[in-house]
C-alpha cells in the first residue's frame, strides 16, 4: 500500500486541459460511479458486454490523456492484492470438468466466474483511477458534499486522506533512522525492526492525531467539513453524463435477445 501512494500526489494529471478536465468533480464522480455499477453488476458471462465498456473506457483514457504508465502501475498493484481471492473462484462446481486432481477440480463454471470477476475488477479499477488521476481528492470531497452525501462521512473521509499522508511521514522517518543505525542488514534484526516500528508508529501517530484534533476544536471545528463554493452544472456535464448512460445501455442491450 505504501508503494501505491508513493508520495501520495493521487492526482498526477489533474492540471491537463480536455473535455474530461472541463467537467466538474460532480458529473465526473456520477460517471464514475454510473460506469462502476454497470460493470459490476453485469451477470458472468456477458463479454461483449464488458468489450463495449472496455472500448469505451480506452476512449475516455484517451481523451482524459492521464499518464499511461502511472495508470497500469496503480492498476498492477491494486490487482495484486485481490488476486488471491479470485483464485477461490477458479474451483466453483458446475459445468464440465477442466482438470481434475483429486478433490481439487477446475470446471466450466468456475473458468466463468473467474475470467468475469477478473474483468470486471480490472475495468472497475481502470475508471476509478481514472477518476482519482485527473481530480484532486479535494474536489471529490466536495463533489461528495454536493451530491448529499452525510457531511460526517465526507469528513471521516478527510481525515483518512490527511492522517494516510501523516502517517507515511513517520514511517519514512523511521525507516531512514534504522538504515543509518545499520539495523537492516541480517534479516532477523529487520523483522525485529520491523515489529518494533509499527508499535511505535501507532503510539506516535495517535498522539500527534489527538494533538491535532485538539488543535482542531480550539479553531471552531464542529465535526463537518468546511463547505466551499460548489461549480455550476454546465451543458458538458449534461452530455458527458448522457453519453455514460447511453453507453451503459448500449452494452446490455447487447444481450436483450437472448432474454427474449
Amino acid at each position: 500500500m505504501l508503494l501505491h501512494v508513493g508520495a501520495f500526489h493521487l492526482d498526477l494529471d489533474s492540471q491537463q486541459s480536455s473535455f474530461w478536465h472541463s467537467l466538474t468533480p460532480q458529473a465526473r464522480l456520477l460517471c464514475a460511479l454510473l460506469s462502476v455499477f454497470a460493470i459490476a453488476l453485469t451477470p458472468n458471462g456477458h463479454w461483449w458486454t464488458w468489450g463495449v465498456y472496455g472500448i469505451a473506457l480506452v476512449c475516455l483514457i484517451l481523451i482524459s490523456r492521464v499518464t499511461i504508465l502511472a495508470l497500469v502501475r496503480r492498476i498492477g498493484i491494486e490487482f495484486a492484492f485481490v488476486a488471491t481471492i479470485l483464485l477461490g473462484t477458479l474451483f466453483r462446481q458446475g459445468g464440465e470438468i477442466v482438470w481434475q486432481w483429486g478433490w481439487l477440480q477446475i470446471t466450466t463454471e468456475g473458468l466463468t466466474v473467474l475470467g468475469s470477476v477478473a474483468l470486471k475488477m480490472v475495468l472497475s479499477l481502470m475508471m476509478l483511477n481514472v477518476l482519482t488521476l485527473t481530480t484532486a481528492v479535494p474536489d471529490l470531497l466536495q463533489a461528495l458534499v454536493a451530491l448529499r452525501t452525510p457531511p460526517l462521512l465526507v469528513a471521516i473521509l478527510s481525515s483518512m486522506y490527511r492522517y494516510l499522508e501523516l502517517l507515511i511521514t513517520e514511517f519514512n522517518a523511521m525507516q531512514r533512522a534504522a538504515l543509518s543505525r545499520n539495523l537492516m542488514v541480517k534479516r532477523r534484526w529487520q523483522r525485529l525492526v520491523i515489529g518494533n516500528t509499527i508499535g511505535s508508529l501507532f503510539i506516535r501517530t495517535y498522539t500527534r492525531g489527538d494533538r491535532i484534533y485538539q488543535a482542531m476544536l480550539a479553531r471552531g471545528y464542529q465535526g463537518v467539513p468546511p463547505i466551499a463554493t460548489v461549480p455550476s452544472p454546465t451543458w458538458r456535464d449534461g452530455l458527458a453524463i448522457t453519453l455514460t448512460a447511453i453507453v451503459t445501455i448500449l452494452g446490455q442491450a447487447i444481450h436483450w435477445p437472448f432474454y427474449l
